[in-house]
Order: C-alpha cells, then sequence, then structure tokens
C-alpha cells in the first residue's frame, strides 16, 4: 500500500468548526484563508491552531488568497497587491509549520489573449523574492492550474525560475472542466515538480466539488503514475462539507491505494 500524506480543505472562517473533525480523521488541514482574512486575523486563534497542529504533529498545507490577484498581472499595482497578500499568507503559513502554500496563477487565455509571454515574464520577476520567503520558513509553494488546457504555461514558469521549493498543484477537478489534453499526458509532463494533489469530482460542468467517485473524472491515470513515483505528492480532499469529506476519504482509499 502506497504511504501518503492526506488532506482536507477548512476555510479559515470554519477553522473552529472542522480541525477537530479533520484531525480525527488522521488527515493534514488545508487552510484556505482569504485575502480580507489577513487583515483582521485573530492572533491568538492563529496560535491556538498551531499548538493543536503541533500536539497532532501534523504539518498542515495553506490555500493562499487568489480572488483578485494576479502574479503576472500587467498592470503593476495588481501585482503589488498580489505580492502583499501573498507575502502574509507565507507569514501564516511559517507560524503554522506549514510543508506547503498553493498559488493560483490567475491567467487565462480570453483575458490574456496572445499575451501569454508578457504574462510569464512578468511572473517570473514575481516569484523569487517569494520564494526566498518561503525557504526560509521551510514551506514549498505550489502552483494550481485553473483555466488552463494544457500545463505548458505553468511548466514554463517553472522551469524558468528553476527553484525547489517551487512546484506543481494538480487539481484534477479543474483539469477536468478545462484540461484539452488526457490526464496521463498532463501527469507526465509536471510529475518531476508535483508536489500536491487537489482531489474531488465534477460531471465536467461546473465545479461541484464532489466527492472523489461521485462525478465522471477516470482516476485511473493518476492511480498508474503515484504507483511509478518515487516521491508522492502529499493531498487535499477538496470536499466542502463533512459528509462529502468523509465519503471522498472511502473511495480515495479504494481508488488510489
Amino acid at each position: 500500500m502506497m504511504q501518503i500524506r492526506l488532506g482536507g480543505h477548512i476555510p479559515w472562517a470554519q477553522i473552529n468548526d472542522y480541525l477537530e473533525l479533520v484531525l480525527d480523521l488522521d488527515l493534514a488541514p488545508e487552510i484556505a484563508i482569504k485575502g480580507p482574512e489577513l487583515d483582521t486575523l485573530d492572533e491568538e486563534l492563529l496560535d491556538q491552531v498551531a499548538q493543536s497542529l503541533a500536539v497532532a504533529q501534523v504539518r498542515p498545507t495553506v490555500h493562499a488568497p487568489f480572488f483578485d490577484l494576479n502574479p503576472g498581472a500587467l498592470d503593476p499595482l495588481i501585482r503589488q497587491v498580489t505580492y502583499q497578500r501573498l507575502s502574509q499568507a507565507l507569514a501564516v503559513a511559517a507560524r503554522l509549520n506549514a510543508h506547503l502554500m498553493v498559488i493560483h496563477p490567475g491567467f487565462d487565455k480570453w483575458r490574456y489573449p496572445n499575451l501569454d509571454q508578457l504574462w510569464l515574464a512578468l511572473a517570473k520577476e514575481f516569484f523569487p523574492p517569494l520564494l526566498e520567503q518561503a525557504a526560509a520558513c521551510d514551506c514549498r509553494l505550489a502552483i494550481e492550474n485553473i483555466y488552463e488546457e494544457t500545463p505548458d504555461t505553468l511548466v514554463q514558469l517553472l522551469e524558468a525560475i528553476d527553484s525547489q521549493w517551487f512546484g506543481h498543484c494538480f487539481d484534477a477537478g479543474h483539469w477536468h472542466l478545462f484540461g484539452k489534453q488526457p490526464m496521463a499526458d498532463w501527469l507526465d509532463v509536471i510529475s518531476s515538480r508535483l508536489f500536491h494533489l487537489h482531489l474531488h469530482d465534477n460531471h465536467g460542468r461546473a465545479d461541484e466539488h464532489l466527492p472523489v467517485g461521485d462525478g465522471t473524472i477516470d482516476f485511473t491515470p493518476l492511480q498508474l503514475k503515484l504507483h511509478k513515483l518515487t516521491a508522492l505528492p502529499s493531498m487535499t480532499l477538496e470536499a466542502h462539507s463533512e459528509e462529502h469529506l468523509k465519503r471522498s476519504l472511502h473511495q480515495v482509499k479504494k481508488l488510489l491505494l
């Protein structure tokens, strides 16, 4: 049986409701925090969560803010705000002793028609200082596929920066919605820098965040790839209710282990 690090998604606003549940299920929390929450953070609660994680001997994942943010934005003020938010989130990740922080790229071909190389050039300049901060707190960064039809743009970004602290987060649900490349081929391209997985399901029409196995995604290529890897990525079950989390956990153990 493969030994994998499974996690459960928790919005920061619901940390008191779900942290104990996720830990009781022997999962590592992936704590998702929104930009405005960073400005009103309850420092005492943050310390309490950090203590609970330390007692459980769990290093969580943090999901950085993403609404309105873009590391390769053409407007320098948007890049400035994006850096501020991601740096703030990384400081929170450090206090929680997180091993990884997930970041959205903010790129899609419709808002950036024929501008992918310009976006890439700006993103290449954006990340190195943030990666210095990440290395200082022993927290790797993983950039997640969202609207990408192929992994090419994200692969070019990671190859250009070429840091051991910077890798891929493969989101199976987003791939099913937007990907135009077979899952096996996508995974082959990113496998050398695959740090993390987001596991959830849908029917190819909306980002439903269903339990694994409740939609139409064929996870067989992922199962085969995981069995070939020498270093397995961490994985988060992106379920949005207790019932879905438990069902997804049950299904993942059958499908991937």
